[in-house]
C-alpha cells in the first residue's frame, strides 16, 4: 500500500520539485495526497502536477492542510518559518509523521518542533541530501582529529538570489558539526561575515560567509585553515531533485515511526 504524502509549500521551487519526484516515481512506494500552499500563491486551484511542470496529477493545490493532512501518512514541509512552527501542533494532534526541510527556523520555533516530536515522528534536517550528511559527519570528524592543531574553520556557503535565509540551514549544520568536532559551542563562536576592523582572528570563532546570486542551487564548503596547509570539503548541488529525493526518502522512512525527533542521520543510517 502506498504512502500517503502531503507536501506542504506546494507552489515553492522545493514544494513542485517534490510534487514532480513523487509523479515520476523518483522514490518508489509514495502517493501524492495533497498540495498545500498559502491563500495567495498564484498556483492556488490548478492541478498540482501541471503546476510543476509534470504530468497531470489530478490533485489540486490548495490553502487548508486540514484537509489533508488529518489522513495522511507524512507530511513534507517546505514552506516558512512562521508557516511551520504555526503548523506543529495541529500536526502533532493529528500523529500524521512529519519532515521538516524548512530553514530560518528560530529557538522558540524549534521548542514548537520538539513539542510536536513528542507526539509523532518528526524528522528535520537543514539540508535532505545524502551527499550532505556524509560531508557533515566528515566535517566532524576532521575537526575532531585536528582539535588543538591550530586549524581555523571557516564555512562559505553559495544560493540562488530568491533565498531569503542566511546563513544557509545547511551552512549551520555544517558548522554545528565542526563545534561538535571541536568540543565548541557553536552559538558562542559563531561570526558571521566580518567588516570594518574586527581586529585578529581569535582562535575559538567559526566564520559563516554567504554569497547570493543568479541561480545557483547550494554550493558549500567548510575550511580548515592551518600552518602551511588549507583543507577544503565540498559539497555541490547540481540538481534541485538531490534534495526532493532525500526528503522523500525520509517520508518514506518516517511513516509509521515511534514519537521521537530524528535527523537525515537516522535515515540514512549513518
Amino acid at each position: 500500500m502506498a504512502t500517503k504524502v502531503v507536501i506542504l509549500g506546494a507552489a515553492g521551487r522545493m514544494g513542485k520539485a517534490l510534487i514532480r519526484c513523487i509523479l515520476e516515481e523518483k522514490v518508489p512506494g509514495l502517493e501524492l495526497h495533497g498540495a498545500v500552499d498559502l491563500w495567495d500563491a498564484p498556483e492556488l486551484g490548478q492541478d498540482a502536477g501541471l503546476a510543476s511542470g509534470t504530468k497531470e496529477a489530478g490533485i489540486k493545490v490548495i490553502n487548508n492542510l486540514e484537509e489533508v493532512g488529518k489522513d495522511a501518512d507524512v507530511i513534507v514541509d517546505f514552506s516558512s518559518h512562521f508557516g511551520t512552527a504555526g503548523n506543529a501542533p495541529r500536526i502533532a494532534e493529528w500523529g500524521t509523521a512529519w519532515v521538516i526541510g524548512t530553514t530560518g527556523l528560530n529557538e522558540e520555533e524549534l521548542a514548537a518542533i520538539d513539542a510536536a516530536a513528542e507526539k509523532t515522528a518528526v524528522v528535520l534536517s537543514g539540508n535532505m541530501s545524502l551527499g550532505i550528511n556524509l560531508l557533515c559527519t566528515l566535517v566532524e570528524e576532521g575537526a575532531r582529529a585536528l582539535k588543538g592543531r591550530g586549524y581555523d574553520i571557516e564555512v562559505l556557503e553559495r544560493h540562488h538570489n530568491m533565498k531569503k535565509d542566511s546563513p544557509s540551514g545547511t551552512a549551520l549544520m555544517l558548522g554545528q558539526a565542526a563545534a561538535e568536532g571541536y568540543g565548541w559551542n557553536l552559538e558562542e563562536v559563531q561570526v558571521d561575515g566580518r567588516t570594518g576592523l574586527p581586529g585578529e582572528r581569535p582562535a575559538e570563532e567559526i566564520g559563516f560567509h554567504a554569497i547570493r546570486g543568479g541561480d545557483i542551487i547550494g554550493d558549500h564548503t567548510v575550511m580548515l585553515a592551518g600552518l602551511g596547509e588549507l583543507l577544503e570539503l565540498s559539497h555541490r548541488a547540481t540538481s534541485r531533485d538531490v534534495f526532493a529525493i532525500g526528503a522523500l526518502q525520509a517520508a518514506a522512512w518516517a511513516a509509521g515511526k515511534d514519537a521521537k525527533l530524528y535527523s537525515m542521520k537516522d535515515v540514512l543510517g549513518l
